[in-house]
């Protein structure tokens, strides 16, 4: 079956301004038809934004990302009462001794209280060892960014042991993984600290080291991608709110990677099979809480990701048990200040990770000198947002990886590096990559770093409204595949300093868009098409900067009525 992207018809591409008005949906929270026909006035409203609003949850070149980050994007996080407070168990604020382990101590009690708050008062906490939360609903919470800072004074490497790669080599996983505040479920996180230490290099996911934690709970009929309800043969086990894996696997034709990179000629003429670094990432593990059972039928809190064939087994399983509900607030992570390594051997100073997390969330989170910022590793529906990566440069300041789906980074911020980089390390920036997909990156500052993709094909991910001086380089080995899948795009995007690589992808990315950045050239990377033929990209506003409208793609998304409408009665 080919399922290969179409371009816009000649009817669509011509609409009158009359017709750009009305279709503009972006300002209906905030005064209607008259407020929207007033934007299109101030703005240029692209042919595809009018194609998008008729067909949101099927648009063949830009995905539906209205629902991504915790909550489906809310707009402000849990406030969980307070159960402990650092200083009761024994934590400093002068710096002078560890409080490593007293804020762990805090943690765990929050944990066992069934969550809570745990409160950082102002102040410099000394760490000599790294801070893992592992029970849901637990929020660590300092004074502010300004006000309260943990001091880390040793890596991963020297707390947890030196962690190599599972497809060989000899670099460092800690260049890609883990962080000094750790977020990951108290089983799972034991179970892939202990591979390390034993040198048994785990996969780092929803379903364990070695994949195979996991149990059907149904089949699930076929079904078309943005489907909200899908059919199953069995809806005895499921239940509204719980969380669950839609799993497809491939075929020997690897006919869902094609599907995943937009179908057609290009995708099907592709040599997957000796991607093997890709082909490890299959089956395509999509967490999704129910909303509703009426039945077998099953409706689901975000359309589905990809069609459910039969030919790719599609059905819905368990999985390690989740950390959800927990987050960490107003607090500076600073490591000690040391060089930046060469690349890919990363010794672990590393900022705020995610790992099979979901629904959980960092705000006014600022970390310094580290070798990776801020990370999301098999996270998903998870908000990063005020956050900052700051100090003498970092590898990748944030990386989103090993499927992490429906992520939202907001108002984030990429400061220039205090110190020349050292020959033989590279920058990277906003990483998306191992069939990660339907991640957001919103209203950004990057002062440095590029739009980085590690190839592994990840797909229908979005970065919008965004101001980059594009200096990075992305990464990525060659059994990795693809840089880009299916849908991405690019909306509202300043290239300060008109470097194209990464930014202009409509030579690169199938079945994507490019909408409102300014020129570009290339230089320097240079990269090149993995699929033949047609590519069925789309580029629009090509050369402005800021003027097209809706500015902010995914807030334009949550606007739209027909989707702020619906509910999801689990919560």
């Amino acid at each position: 079956m080919s399922d290969r992207c179409e371009g816009p018809t000649r009817r669509a591409l011509l609409g009158s301004a009359t017709a750009v008005a009305a279709g503009t949906v972006t300002s209906t929270v905030t005064g209607g038809r008259a407020a929207a026909a007033t934007e299109a006035l101030a703005g240029q409203v692209p042919a595809l934004w009018r194609e998008f609003t008729r067909t949101p949850f099927t648009h063949p070149q830009i995905p539906y990302i209205g629902r991504a980050g915790q909550r489906a994007g809310a707009a402000h996080f849990p406030r969980r009462p307070v159960v402990a407070d650092v200083r009761a168990y024994g934590a400093t604020a002068d710096g002078s001794a560890d409080s490593a382990p007293a804020i762990n101590r805090a943690v765990a009690a929050a944990g066992r209280a069934g969550g809570g708050t745990v409160l950082i008062p102002p102040g410099t906490y000394r760490l000599d060892g790294l801070i893992h939360v592992g029970h849901p609903n637990v929020v660590l919470r300092g004074a502010g960014s300004a006000r309260t800072k943990l001091s880390a004074t040793r890596s991963l490497t020297e707390l947890i042991g030196a962690y190599g790669s599972r497809y060989g080599g000899d670099k460092s996983s800690w260049s890609w993984a883990g962080g000094l505040i750790w977020f990951c479920p108290a089983d799972r996180f034991k179970s892939l600290t202990n591979a390390i230490r034993e040198k048994a290099w785990p996969f780092e996911g929803w379903t364990g080291n070695k994949r195979d934690e996991w149990e059907t709970l149904t089949k699930v009929e076929p079904a078309r991608r943005g489907s909200w309800t899908v059919t199953v043969a069995d809806p005895g086990r499921l239940r509204p709110g719980r969380l669950v894996l839609l799993r497809l696997a491939d075929d020997a034709a690897h006919t869902l990677l094609e599907h995943m990179a937009g179908g057609g000629p290009g995708p099907e003429a592709y040599h997957w099979d000796d991607k093997t670094k890709l082909t490890s990432y299959v089956p395509y593990e999509w967490p999704v809480r129910i909303a509703r059972v009426r039945g077998r039928k099953v409706t689901l809190e975000r359309p589905l990701p990809l069609d459910t064939r039969p030919e790719w087994d599609p059905c819905l399983t368990t999985h390690v048990e989740a950390l959800t509900g927990s987050g960490v607030e107003g607090l500076t992570l600073e490591a000690v200040e040391t060089p930046q390594a060469p690349h890919l051997l990363d010794r672990g100073h590393n900022g705020v990770t995610f790992q099979c997390a979901y629904d959980c969330w960092a705000d006014d989170i600022v970390v310094r000198h580290m070798d990776n910022g801020f990370g999301l590793v098999s996270a998903s529906a998870c908000t990063l947002r005020n956050t900052r990566v700051a100090g003498r440069g970092a590898h990748h300041p944030y990386f989103c990886r090993e499927g992490s789906h429906d992520n939202l980074v907001e108002d984030f911020v990429i400061e220039q590096r205090t110190t020349p980089a050292p020959a033989g390390t590279q920058l990277h920036g906003i990483n998306v990559e191992g069939l990660s997909s339907y991640n957001v990156w919103s209203r950004g500052d990057m002062r440095m770093g590029t739009f980085d993709t590690h190839r592994g094909m990840p797909f229908a991910n979005v970065r919008t409204d965004i101001t980059v001086t594009n200096n990075g380089r992305h990464g990525g080995d060659a059994i990795a595949g693809p840089l880009f899948g299916a849908r991405f795009t690019h909306w509202n995007i300043r290239v300060t300093n008109a470097r194209a690589g990464l930014m202009r992808i409509d030579g690169l990315a199938p079945c994507s868009a490019t909408v409102g950045i300014n020129e570009v050239t290339e230089f320097d990377q240079i990269d090149v098409p993995d699929f033949s033929g047609d590519l069925h990209s789309r580029l629009e506003l090509y050369g402005t900067s800021g003027t097209v409208r809706p500015r902010n793609l995914y807030e334009a998304q949550r606007d739209i009525p027909d989707v702020r409408s619906r509910t999801f009665s689990a919560r």
